[in-house]
């Protein structure tokens, strides 16, 4: 699974519409072009694609007074929010999803409502168990790596790392039912995205004037 698709739908859903630079703008705020392939060819690719799709409308607006081409703003279509919450769901429960996938879903959890939130995240615990058990059937913690030879080093990282995971998701479990964080129908959802024209701090560079999409 790809962190883009997720991240690209969640960010016009966000704005409800939004052209390339919105996208790309929001991304590098949430510091994504650090943590994840959401590079600024990536972003205006996965647009495009998606349009291609039928997950998102393209709407051609008029040019800037200053000249220039259309501008084209994104809009989420339903197959698009259905695929969001798909990808987020995933993202959120499969205990072997790469880094940058498990940030993404972190970052959007909030669109859900706080109860499945709260499902997902100990599917991913039980995610964890499994893999942690299938990889003792083979390697005792206890007797230590040198038992395997270097190799059981590669096992004994497995294990540190299911438990650390699940440890944090825990924990992440203890904060959420605890009431942290507005989830999906509490209130105002927390807005993660940048006004128009809002100088982004974290921004790699200014808007290539080409950037019109």
């Amino acid at each position: 699974m790809s962190a883009i698709r997720l991240l690209v739908l969640g960010a016009v859903r966000q704005h409800g519409r939004a052209h390339g630079y919105q996208v790309r703008n929001d991304l590098e705020y949430w510091g994504a072009h650090e943590w994840s392939n959401a590079k600024p060819g990536s972003i205006y690719h996965a647009l495009k694609q998606m349009a291609k799709q039928g997950l998102l409308v393209a709407h051609e607006i008029a040019p800037s007074t200053a000249g220039g081409p259309p501008r084209t703003e994104y809009e989420i279509t339903e197959r698009g929010t259905e695929e969001y919450l798909a990808l987020l769901r995933a993202a959120l429960t499969a205990y072997d999803q790469k880094m940058d996938v498990l940030s993404a879903g972190i970052g959007f959890i909030v669109d859900l409502e706080r109860s499945e939130a709260v499902a997902l995240l100990w599917e991913r615990v039980a995610g964890l168990a499994a893999w942690r058990a299938s990889v003792t059937e083979y390697y005792t913690p206890e007797d230590g790596p040198e038992s395997l030879g270097h190799i059981g080093e590669i096992m004994n990282m497995w294990v540190h790392s299911a438990d650390a995971g699940a440890e944090w998701t825990r924990e992440l479990i203890t904060r959420i039912e605890g009431g942290a964080y507005t989830f999906a129908g509490e209130g105002d959802p927390f807005v993660g995205v940048l006004a128009e024209g809002e100088e982004n701090p974290y921004a790699t560079g200014v808007q290539n004037p080409g950037d019109n999409d």
